[in-house]
C-alpha cells in the first residue's frame, strides 16, 4: 500500500513536470499556482503546500530542467572516449535537441534569459547558476580535447564555448521562429566548420621533435 509520504512525492512530481510543461509551452511568467492546480484538478491549497509559493515553484521548473537536460545530453556522452569523440556526442545531441521543434523540449534557459534578463531575484539567480554550470561543463570537455591533442594546442577555450553556446542560441531560434526545415542540416555545418577551425582530430598529435 502507497504510504502518504509516497503519495505526497507522486504528487509533487506531478505538479513539477505539469509546470514544466507549462513553462516549456508559454515561458516561466505563464506559471501560477492556481493554473497548475486547476490542469491537475487539485486545490490551490493542495499545491502550495507542496511546492510553497509561485517563486519556489518556478525554481523546482528549473531544477528539474536542468536534471532533464543534463540526462538526455551530458550524461550519455560520459560513455565516450574523453577529448573530441565526448566532445563530439555533447554537441550533436545538443543541435538534435535544439532542432527539434517539440515544444516540451524548448530550452528554459534561453527562454528564461530573454524573460529575466532586466529581472532579480530567486529565479534569475537560478537561471544564470544553470547556464553558468553548464558552460563549465563545455569547458571542461574542450580543454579535455586539447589536452588529449584532439584540438590544437593553443585554441581559446573559452571562445569555443561562447560560439557553441551562440550557435545553439541560433538554432532554437531559426527552430522555432523562422521555422527553417534545413536548420539542423545548417547546424551540423556551422559545428563540423567550427571544429575544422580548430583543427580537430581524432589522432592525438604528436608533438614536434626540435633540436
Amino acid at each position: 500500500m502507497e504510504t502518504r509520504s509516497e503519495r505526497a512525492e507522486t504528487t509533487l512530481a506531478a505538479i513539477v513536470d505539469a509546470a514544466l510543461a507549462m513553462a516549456a509551452a508559454e515561458g516561466l511568467e505563464s506559471l501560477t499556482i492556481g493554473e497548475v492546480a486547476k490542469r491537475l484538478g487539485l486545490s490551490k491549497s493542495g499545491v502550495f503546500s507542496r511546492v510553497g509559493s509561485r517563486e519556489q515553484l518556478q525554481v523546482a521548473v528549473i531544477l528539474e530542467y536542468d536534471r532533464r537536460f543534463q540526462q538526455a545530453v551530458f550524461v550519455p556522452a560520459m560513455s565516450k572516449p574523453r577529448g573530441l569523440p565526448r566532445l563530439d556526442d555533447i554537441m550533436r545531441r545538443w543541435l538534435a535537441r535544439a532542432t527539434n521543434a517539440d515544444r516540451t523540449l524548448s530550452c528554459l534557459y534561453t527562454a528564461g534569459a530573454f524573460e529575466y534578463d532586466d529581472r532579480e531575484g530567486p529565479v534569475r539567480d537560478q537561471l544564470q547558476d544553470g547556464v553558468l554550470r553548464m558552460r563549465a561543463a563545455l569547458h571542461r570537455t574542450v580543454t579535455q580535447a586539447i589536452e588529449a591533442g584532439h584540438l590544437q594546442a593553443d585554441l581559446d577555450a573559452e571562445q569555443f564555448v561562447f560560439e557553441m553556446d551562440a550557435l545553439f542560441t541560433g538554432l532554437l531560434r531559426d527552430t522555432r521562429f523562422l521555422r527553417d526545415p534545413r536548420v539542423h542540416e545548417r547546424g551540423v555545418k556551422a559545428w563540423e566548420r567550427m571544429l575544422a577551425a580548430a583543427g580537430a582530430s581524432r589522432t592525438p598529435r604528436t608533438p614536434a621533435i626540435t633540436g
